[in-house]
């Protein structure tokens, strides 16, 4: 108890160093809690059940290469398949493209096997009735509806970019889904009515639900084996995966996340060493009395230790706060990838950050700590002198 009152004691003498060294590493274990959420929302999280099911099949060469429709009809015989659907990804511009809230995702989709293949999309009956029996009907996420402030009945006008035709959908439901919630679903047919007769025939991808999770692989090699010798060949990965490979465009992010991470951690070591090697070039005097009172130089180096630590603790606290709220910042921002949504500073991640706290405390403070215990009496009593 007498060593935690001086350990206090000590640390808050100079609360100006004190207050700015806990905003520092604070700010920086922000920084490296966020990273660590963003990693274990792409890499390490599982896939729902109902996403589980689901593969896409796209063309082995791009995204941009279309496939033929006639393909769905083949894909659908192989064993293990539930059901097929098609997927087009419209872009478009919905009025200011410059205006990043105006982005959202925009599918054209077959609205009698929507609720089928997405079968975690929840609505109400009569609004998915309105969407099943009008052509230029369309249904949006509730976040998306909440965020644009759409209203059943409104109108939208997608002006086509990728294709060379304009929309104009009306809303004619509001869904909730625990993934893939802020998109706008409309008819494929609609968009396939307005394209030249050159681009019909043609879809950007197919949603396969598969009879069980243990089918997918089975099912992506049987897929991509069937049209081995087309000319249009195909490449078929979970929906999980196929959603991560839109990461690829932005280069080698486990590689970013890694550099950040060393250079953060690098960061905060130096200004940690720095902190304690000021701290006890101020106090050999201190230390030489606390050996004269009979501390030995194991409860001296442990008294200092005990300052670093209290130090990085507080810094790593302060961290998982700021982590987490902006954790809870971005996902209330618009979507980009939908694994945005379930970013959070989890257990896992805030033990890490604290975890970090005390290694740094320890390995900033370990070599001062130790030098200033193993300095004899009179040599202390005499540097200070």
């Amino acid at each position: 108890m007498l060593h935690f009152t001086l350990i206090l004691k000590n640390t808050l003498r100079n609360r100006r160093r004190t207050i700015l060294t806990v905003l520092s590493i604070g700010a920086s274990l922000s920084l490296l809690g966020v990273l660590m959420a963003i990693y274990k929302a792409f890499y390490l999280a599982e896939a729902p059940p109902e996403q589980a099911l689901r593969l896409i099949v796209r063309n082995r060469i791009s995204l941009a290469v279309p496939l033929p429709v006639s393909y769905m009809n083949q894909i659908r015989q192989l064993p293990g398949v539930r059901a097929v659907m098609i997927s087009q990804w419209f872009n478009g511009v919905y009025k200011d493209s410059r205006d990043p809230n105006n982005f959202f995702a925009r599918f054209a989709v077959e609205p009698e096997k929507l609720f089928v293949v997405r079968g975690e999309i929840s609505i109400p009956e009569d609004q998915k009735r309105a969407f099943l029996a009008e052509r230029t009907a369309c249904i949006v996420g509730r976040p998306l509806a909440e965020r644009l402030g759409f209203q059943l009945g409104d109108r939208i006008t997608l002006k086509g970019d990728i294709f060379p035709v304009d929309l104009e959908l009306t809303v004619r439901g509001i869904y909730e889904a625990p993934i893939n919630s802020e998109a706008l679903y409309f008819h494929q047919k609609y968009l396939e009515e307005g394209l030249p007769t050159g681009r019909q025939g043609q879809v950007g991808t197919f949603v396969i639900l598969a009879e069980s999770p243990e089918l997918v692989s089975a099912i992506a090699a049987a897929v991509d084996e069937m049209f081995r010798n087309s000319t249009a060949q195909t490449r078929t990965e979970s929906e999980q995966a196929f959603s991560l490979s839109f990461l690829a465009f932005l280069g080698n992010v486990k590689a970013f996340l890694f550099s950040i991470f060393a250079a953060v951690t690098f960061t905060m070591l130096l200004v940690a060493a720095n902190t304690m090697a000021m701290s006890v070039r101020e106090r050999v005097k201190e230390v030489g009395v606390l050996k004269t009172l009979g501390f030995t130089s194991g409860q001296v180096r442990g008294i200092l230790l005990g300052e670093a630590l209290a130090i990085s603790l507080a810094g790593g606290l302060l961290g998982c706060l700021l982590a987490a709220g902006a954790c809870a910042l971005i996902r209330s921002g618009p979507l980009v990838f939908q694994q945005i949504r379930m970013l959070s500073l989890g257990p896992t991640a805030a033990v890490a950050t604290i975890a970090l706290a005390t290694l740094i405390g320890l390995i900033s403070a370990w070599i001062p700590a130790t030098a200033a215990a193993r300095i004899p009496v009179v040599e202390s009593i005499r540097h200070a002198g």
